[in-house]
Formats: C-alpha cells, sequence, structure tokens
C-alpha cells in the first residue's frame, strides 16, 4: 500500500487546520461583535420561529452547529432561555449548519481557493495591527476563513486514494450493494467520524472529496451525511456533562432530534435520496448519480485514462477532466440539497412537537432534588464554551443565586435573635448559620476563578469591565455573610454575660431588619436582571440606604440616653448597638453593590 502512516498524520493535520480555522473564524467573530453576541439569543427567543431563525443565523455565521448547540447548552445552564427555547433554537442550528455545506459545495469546487487564501491572510495581517479592537478582530476572522478552506484543499491531498489501493476498495464494494444495511453501514461511519473529529462540516468536506472522485456512490454519501448529522450531537452532550440538569436536558433533546430524524429518513431513504438528485438534476446541475458511473465505467472500458486520470498525468484539457469537473458540482450540489432538504424537512415537522420534545427529554433526564445546604453551584461549572463573553452569562446568574442564599442568611440572623438561648433550636440555627457561611465562602472562591477564567479569554472592552464590577460585587455579597454570622456570635457573647434585651431593643432591632431584608430584595432583584436594571430601583435602593443610616444614628443617641435612665443594662446596650453597627454595616455592603450596578450597567437602565 502506498499509503504510508505520514500521510495518515497529513490527513489529520489537515483536518485540525480545517477545525483550527472554524474555531479561530468562530472566535473572531464572536469578539468582533462582542457583548451583542450574548444579548442575541436571550432577545430573540421568545416564541418557536424567532428562535429558530435565531439558530439557525447563529449557526451559519459561526459555520458550527456543534458550537451554537454548546452555546444554547451554556445558556439554558445559565437560565437564560428555558428547554422549549432551546429546543427551537437547536432545531435552527441544524438548518444553519446546512450553510457550511453550501459553503464548501459552491466555493470549494467552484472556485480556486488557494488563489485567494494568500491575498486574504495578507489582509488579515495588516487588520491584526489595526489599533481599533473590532479590526483585529475582522483579521481574525479572515484568517480563520483562509485556514478553513486551507485546510479543505489539504484534506483532498491526503485522504487515502482508495484506487491506490484495490483491496481497500473491493473491500468497500463489498459492503456497497446490501441495500438498506449498506445505507445503515455507510450512516454508522458518519456518525463514528463525526463523533471524533466532532465536526459535521469537515465528515462533509472528506466524503464530498470522497463522492467527488468516485470513490463511493451518491446515495451511500447521502448516508455518510446523514449519520454526521447524528455524530455532531457529541460535543454538546460532553459540554452538558458538568452542567445542571436543564443543560443535560437540552442535548438530550439535541441528540433526540437528530436520532428521530434519522429514523424517519432511513424508513424513505431511497425515495429521498432520489428526489434529492431529481431536484439537483431540475435546478440544472446535473444528475449526481452520474459521476459514480462514469468513473466505473472509464475504469472498465478505458483503464489506461482511468490510471492517468488519478495519477494526474492527463493534459489540462482533456475532456475526461472536462466531463468529472462538471459532476463533481453536480454531486456536490446534490449532497447540500440533501442536507438542506432533511433538515428543513426534520424541522418542518418537529418544530410542532417542541412540547412534546420537552415533556420526553424531561423523562428522560429527570431532575434531582437537592437541599439549600448542599455546595452546589447552580450555573457555572467546570465546563466553559470557547467563547468568554458567553461565559459571563452564566456567572451573572450564579451571582445572582449566590445573592438569594446570602439574603436567607440575613433571615436566619433575625430568627436567631428570637430564638430561646441555649436551647436545641438556638444550636441548630446557629450551626446552620456557619454552614452557609461557609458556603458563601467557597461560592464566592468558585465564582471567582471563573471570573479570572473568562479573563483569560477573548474579550470585549464591555466584557473585562463587567468581570471586574462581578469580582467586587462577590466580595460585598460575602461580607454581608459574614455580618450575618457576627450577629450570631454576638448573640453567643450576650449569651455568656447574661445580658438581657428588653422589648424596646428587640422591637427597634426588628425595624432595622425590616430595613435591611428590604434593602437586600431590591439588591437581589437588581441582580437578577443585569440586562435592564431599573433607574427607579436603584433610587429606591439609595433611599433604603438613607433610612438604615438614620435610623442607626438615631438608635445609637437613644441607646445612651436609655442607659442613663437604667431602662437596660450598660452592657445589654453595648450588644444591642454591637447589632445595630452590624446591620448598619450590611446596608453599606448592599449599597456598595447597588453602586457597582449603577456605574458598570449605566447605559442598561431605563
Amino acid at each position: 500500500m502506498d499509503y504510508s502512516i505520514l500521510d495518515f498524520l497529513g490527513l489529520l493535520g489537515a483536518v485540525g487546520l480545517f477545525l483550527y480555522g472554524m474555531k479561530v473564524m468562530s472566535e473572531g467573530l464572536q469578539k468582533a461583535a462582542g457583548d451583542r453576541l450574548r444579548n442575541i439569543l436571550s432577545a430573540m427567543t421568545r416564541n418557536r420561529f424567532t428562535g429558530l431563525l435565531t439558530g439557525c443565523a447563529i449557526t451559519a455565521l459561526i459555520q458550527s452547529s456543534s458550537a451554537s448547540t454548546v452555546m444554547v447548552v451554556s445558556f439554558v445552564n445559565a437560565g437564560l432561555m428555558t428547554l422549549a427555547q432551546s429546543m427551537a433554537v437547536i432545531f435552527g442550528a441544524n438548518v444553519g449548519t446546512t450553510f457550511t455545506a453550501w459553503i464548501i459545495a459552491l466555493f470549494g469546487f467552484k472556485v480556486d481557493v488557494s488563489v485567494v487564501i494568500l491575498p486574504l491572510i495578507g489582509l488579515a495581517v495588516i487588520l491584526l495591527f489595526s489599533n481599533k479592537s473590532r479590526a483585529k478582530s475582522i483579521g481574525e476572522f479572515l484568517i480563520g476563513f483562509a485556514l478553513l478552506f486551507m485546510g479543505l484543499n489539504m484534506i483532498s491531498n491526503y485522504v487515502p486514494d482508495l484506487q491506490s489501493n484495490p483491496e481497500m476498495f473491493a473491500y468497500l464494494r463489498n459492503y456497497a450493494s446490501m441495500g438498506i444495511w449498506s445505507i445503515i453501514l455507510f450512516m454508522l461511519v458518519g456518525l463514528i467520524v463525526t463523533a471524533i473529529i466532532q465536526s459535521s462540516a469537515a465528515t462533509f468536506a472528506i466524503v464530498l472529496i470522497m463522492c467527488s472522485k468516485g470513490w463511493i456512490t451518491f446515495d451511500l454519501a447521502c448516508a455518510v451525511v446523514l449519520g454526521s448529522n447524528i455524530g455532531t450531537t457529541i460535543t454538546p452532550l460532553l459540554a452538558s456533562m458538568s452542567g445542571n440538569v436543564a443543560a443535560k436536558r437540552t442535548a438530550m433533546g439535541h441528540l433526540l432530534f437528530n436520532l428521530l430524524g434519522t429514523l424517519w429518513c432511513i424508513c424513505v431513504f431511497m425515495p429521498f435520496a432520489d428526489m434529492n438528485a431529481w431536484l439537483t438534476e431540475a435546478i440544472g446541475q446535473g444528475d449526481p448519480n452520474a459521476l459514480y458511473g462514469y468513473v466505473t465505467n472509464l475504469e472498465q472500458t478505458n483503464p489506461d485514462i482511468y490510471n492517468h486520470l488519478f495519477d494526474n498525468s492527463l493534459p489540462a484539457g482533456h475532456d475526461v477532466i472536462k466531463n468529472i469537473a462538471a459532476m463533481q458540482m453536480s454531486v456536490s450540489f446534490g449532497l447540500s440539497l440533501f442536507h438542506t432538504t432533511f433538515n428543513l424537512v426534520n424541522v418542518a415537522i418537529m418544530i410542532w412537537l417542541t412540547k412534546v420534545y420537552v415533556k420526553l427529554v424531561e423523562w428522560l433526564v429527570p431532575s434531582k432534588h437537592r437541599e439549600d445546604d448542599e455546595f452546589t453551584l447552580k450555573f457555572i461549572s467546570r465546563g466553559m464554551v470557547n467563547a468568554s463573553e458567553l461565559n459571563i452569562a452564566q456567572a451573572e446568574k450564579e451571582i445572582a443565586i449566590y445573592a438569594q442564599r446570602v439574603a436567607r442568611m440575613i433571615g436566619m440572623a433575625h430568627q436567631l435573635i428570637h430564638t430561646k438561648e441555649k436551647s436545641e433550636e438556638f444550636n441548630q440555627l446557629y450551626s446552620r448559620l456557619e454552614k452557609y457561611e461557609d458556603i458563601s465562602d467557597r461560592m464566592e472562591l468558585e465564582i471567582a476563578r471563573y471570573l479570572n477564567r473568562c479573563a483569560e479569554g477573548r474579550l470585549s472592552n464591555e466584557g473585562k469591565l463587567r468581570i471586574a464590577a462581578m469580582l467586587g460585587i462577590i466580595s460585598e455579597i460575602e461580607s454581608i455573610a459574614d455580618c450575618c454570622l457576627g450577629v450570631g456570635k454576638i448573640l453567643n457573647r450576650k449569651i455568656e454575660s447574661h445580658a438581657e434585651f428588653n422589648d424596646e431593643i428587640y422591637s427597634n432591632i426588628d425595624t432595622m431588619y425590616k430595613y435591611v431584608d428590604q434593602a437586600m430584595s431590591l439588591m437581589t432583584a437588581e441582580l437578577s436582571d443585569l440586562e435592564n436594571v431599573q433607574e427607579h430601583s436603584l433610587i429606591d435602593s439609595y433611599n433604603k440606604e438613607r433610612e438604615i443610616n438614620n435610623m442607626r444614628n438615631s438608635l445609637r443617641s437613644a441607646n445612651i440616653e436609655n442607659i442613663n435612665k437604667g431602662t437596660y443594662e450598660y452592657q445589654a446596650g453595648i450588644y444591642y448597638m454591637d447589632i445595630v453597627s452590624d446591620l448598619e454595616r450590611t446596608g453599606d455592603y448592599i449599597i456598595n453593590v447597588v453602586d457597582t450596578l449603577k456605574d458598570t450597567f449605566r447605559h442598561k437602565t431605563v
């Protein structure tokens, strides 16, 4: 065999260059779009049809259904869209991925890409040295685009030449005439290859080249493309493994969409493939089945020309080369049409069954209820999307959950004040408060680590500012948790000194807690909807902070007078003021968060 290990490694390198080109192109586009890309999906998924169009558009732009569905998994994981909305976006992503096939089909063979690759890279390098961040990102997008097609050309050079290995060619032919079993076998080949290289576009490129050279028939090539639709679901499934239940359900929904679509297509495969061949011919692109027959006939009737054809020794203007070039375009067009019509028909059927999909996925991936006291991050995980801008949304949602958890500590501390001292209930509540404070410390650390990992990626200037702001916010929230535990520690010191609070002290503390609780509720509401921070909510927060400060000042003045009057003991007044001061500091930390929201999200206010 003439195909060596070095040739195989060259093929792997060519596929790697192809995939890397898609990655660079995708990241460049995401960086150029900046924070806007993160808002597109959340703004355009109000119903199943806008979600469908969104998924289609995003996938067409970033040239990878795997990348777009991984993004969708992350958005569901971050709570930016529901499972039902994600299904519509995933349906659209399957249609959008056909855009890549059309690019490869129309440009991969119709024009000599090598002619434009180097000029394109030259233009991109000029943009890379621009002072504008947007121009640099566009330059990286162009470089990725050039690398993608450079990889495509190299795949063509390094794919094993089956005609040079007759035993392999005969081996494939032995399995190419088994009817439906051949279809299933080649579908599995497409599934496995795509699962390994994690790109249906790369599989399509390889199949397109093999089919255009007459190595496999058009219907078997369609079977490989059909299998690649299932293989591309591996990437989202891997991404969802470290996500929450909603993320796992989204990835499972993607798998089911392609599995169920493949089942109906297998049932009518030959008529469906023939219909696409007929459509290709009707449009004027020729019969995609003709290439295989032409090359096979050439091999049988004129083996000398056949051999010269594949060792590139025929003259450039030879009639055989012209005929095969025309048939190559027909095959590439036919495969793209098959890929597109399959996904369009699949979407046309499945879009009306979204609710059924949701119920089926929820049944297949049941939720596991966890207690609030467990340390679990709900939205962020070890798995991160390649686009750092998109990871910020997950951190924002996690911070909102963090604030809500700490808000419960305020209620616990307040309850602890009214719990009988030295009782079992008091001890249990104090232990729970300690546990929550420990969880708070760990959550702060994990969120900070996640944000730092985001900061290491590709970020727009706005993204960098948001991360800096969020790091400040989680520090303030952790300080609020410290204050809540601080109340418990003050109460323990009070118990040890046998000091007693009277009804007036309890009443005043309750009033302070009411103000602090209201301020905390306003803050958590603002954090829960960072994309729409309301101006009136910020004003309410500042008003509440003034009420807390005024109450603290009033109680401090009254405390001295009450001690002098003997209303309560001096030691009780000390602990009383410690609690009041602790609550006032809690208000300060809350307003620090509000200040950060106002400064960083000012452009979001209405």
